[in-house]
């Protein structure tokens, strides 16, 4: 009897929980603030139209997956898993992605980030040139990460593909993402992905990495 008022107090919580709707978040800029690397139009179509989309998608499967809780169904809980990563995945990288830019760029990487870079990579120039490379390596739409191992207290690169988030799929504390769905540049760049991964770095808010990467050692 205990273990089933447990239970049930247990899935009361997480739906209540799951009700707790996600939104999209505002940009700390406007839409045409990345000019010329990033289009005003591309960033508005790709913030209120797809990462809205994400953040809508991902309420609904919340919900639907507060219902199969409550229902014990756990053929429904599994059935939306890959909702649930995709969307849930699209939001977590782009709200990353978003405060990764800033108009103009910023310094260069400074204090512990710079010395890890130095350390792991020999130069900022091999980091971006690695991360690059992975970038335009990505076969079909994903993600090229510089990301943080606590386990190995060190800096790596990965892609994920489509939306996987980074932490959940490789363990990586996310520092910095290059989005190379072709939302994120075909109607600049057209097919030209190398050019758009070049470009973006000018944009790229370092300072904005480094609280990033002193938060992941926290």
């Amino acid at each position: 009897m205990f273990a089933r008022r447990s239970f049930v107090v247990g899935v009361r919580a997480m739906t209540s929980m799951m009700r707790l709707k996600h939104t999209l978040p505002d940009l700390p800029y406007d839409y045409s603030a990345l000019e010329p690397t990033i289009s005003g139009q591309i960033m508005e179509l790709h913030h209120s139209k797809h990462h809205a989309a994400y953040v809508n998608n991902l309420n609904i499967a919340e919900e639907k997956l507060g219902e199969a809780i409550s229902k014990n169904d756990t053929g429904a809980h599994i059935a939306l898993q890959p909702a649930l990563k995709f969307n849930g995945g699209g939001h977590i990288n782009h709200s990353i992605f978003w405060t990764n830019l800033c108009p103009g760029g910023s310094a260069h990487p400074k204090g512990d980030l710079m010395n890890a870079i130095t350390k792991d990579f020999g130069s900022l120039e091999n980091l971006q040139t690695a991360l690059s490379a992975k970038a335009v390596a990505v076969q079909g739409s994903g993600w090229a990460w510089l990301g943080y191992s606590k386990s190995e207290n060190r800096l790596q690169l990965a892609a994920c593909a489509n939306q996987d988030p980074l932490e959940a799929t490789t363990g990586l504390v996310p520092l910095l993402g290059i989005d190379v769905w072709e939302h994120a540049y075909y109607m600049q760049y057209k097919n030209v992905r190398p050019d758009y991964v070049k470009a973006i770095w000018d944009v790229v808010n370092w300072e904005n990495v480094l609280q990033r990467f002193v938060a992941a050692h926290k």
